[in-house]
């Protein structure tokens, strides 16, 4: 079962070059993942966007420290792909600060999406509604 406790900030046990950027493969190493897991990764987790410049990938430290905690939260407490979406998304990673975004910010953003989904809804139903 998934630990239900949110952390505050994720534990960066590894001690990094002192360095801006670091490339896949070195983030391949100091994270233990294979290159394509980390692209893969990009793609499913939108928090996650190193820089790309000529085709190549550029972490920086908050990309390091929030790869360990989708990691973590992957490989060691237990969550599916979507339960650690999820999670990630209850957590606000800019610029290597992390904040907890309060249930009611959660909540109000829930209720506009619903709302906005419902007006597509309608208007989607009277469209078919005319055209059929």
């Amino acid at each position: 079962m998934p630990n239900t406790k949110p952390s505050t900030q994720p534990a960066l046990e590894i001690d990094l070059p002192d360095k801006k950027y670091f490339t896949i493969g070195e983030v391949s190493q100091i994270c233990q993942l294979k290159s394509h897991v980390l692209r893969y990764w990009e793609q499913v987790f939108p928090q996650l966007n190193p820089n790309k410049r000529r085709g190549r990938r550029y972490y920086q430290k908050a990309d390091l420290e929030l790869l360990i905690e989708i990691k973590s939260l992957l490989h060691e407490q237990g969550y599916t792909i979507p339960g650690a979406k999820a999670r990630l998304s209850q957590v606000n990673y800019t610029q290597g600060l992390i904040e907890s975004v309060s249930q009611d910010e959660l909540a109000s953003n829930s209720l506009e999406k619903i709302k906005q989904i419902h007006t597509e809804l309608v208007t989607f139903k009277h469209y078919i509604q005319k055209r059929y």
